[in-house]
């Protein structure tokens, strides 16, 4: 590990959140559309990786795009609900770890900057701005602003650039979803994957179970790495 890190650069769900299990508001989100609701939520989860990178279009459009691949035609009010519906779950799953905030406060109060990369769909940068810990980000970084997602270098060189900090001198802490860590590596910085307990519970879409890297067990554990002489919690 280098000597000293000017910036540690976080994932969001799973890492700066506690684990998120499947929404079950999914249900009632297909039975508005008028479809199947198992058949709607293997489709939901088939084309995660291309509605992060925005390629299904808004929440509207890919809800309705879904809906028409599974031989619906819902009217703009079932569309507009099932995206209420949708959103709200997103919400109400959003539990902040309970050492995000001062994890991220004590790093901005050390002199090291934050920054954020997450793969997600159109409904999350507004609930993100929401949340406590969007005053304590310098820099953020959405798939689906971008266009592409994570393990793509560019999500990662576009999140030192947007910090003013070289590749090299940036922490990413991640659970290793999206192959997330390789990503990070591969870009240049040092990847350290969180093992918080909880997470066996966290859905995931492209894991890396073979991960072989650093870990810690804590958020609060990574304010150790920032700096000399620091422990790490364990080694993968």
């Amino acid at each position: 590990m280098a000597d000293t890190y000017a910036a540690v650069v976080f994932d969001f769900f799973g890492t700066l959140t506690s684990a998120m299990p499947r929404s079950p508001v999914i249900p009632r989100v297909a039975r508005v559309l008028g479809c199947d609701p198992v058949a709607f939520t293997v489709l939901l989860d088939r084309t995660y990786p291309a509605r992060v990178r925005g390629e299904l279009g808004d929440a509207r459009h890919a809800m309705r795009w879904i809906a028409w691949r599974l031989g619906r035609s819902p009217s703009p009010a079932q569309v507009s609900e099932a995206v209420r519906l949708r959103t709200d779950g997103i919400r109400r799953g959003l539990r902040l770890r309970p050492d995000a905030i001062c994890t991220l406060w004590t790093l901005r109060s050390l002199g090291v900057r934050t920054g954020l990369v997450s793969d997600c769909t159109d409904e999350v940068p507004p609930l993100v701005a929401q949340l406590p810990v969007a005053r304590l980000l310098d820099a953020t970084v959405f798939s689906i602003h971008l266009g592409i997602g994570k393990p793509d270098v560019e999500v990662f060189l576009t999140a030192s650039h947007r910090l003013g900090v070289a590749p090299a001198r940036c922490l990413y802490v991640g659970d290793g979803d999206g192959r997330e860590l390789s990503g990070a590596r591969t870009a240049g910085m040092t990847p350290v994957r969180l093992v918080a307990p909880d997470l066996t519970a966290h859905m995931v879409f492209d894991p890396e179970p073979s991960w072989t890297g650093y870990t810690v067990a804590t958020l609060g554990a990574v304010v150790d790495l920032a700096f000399p002489g620091a422990i790490l919690d364990s080694w993968a």
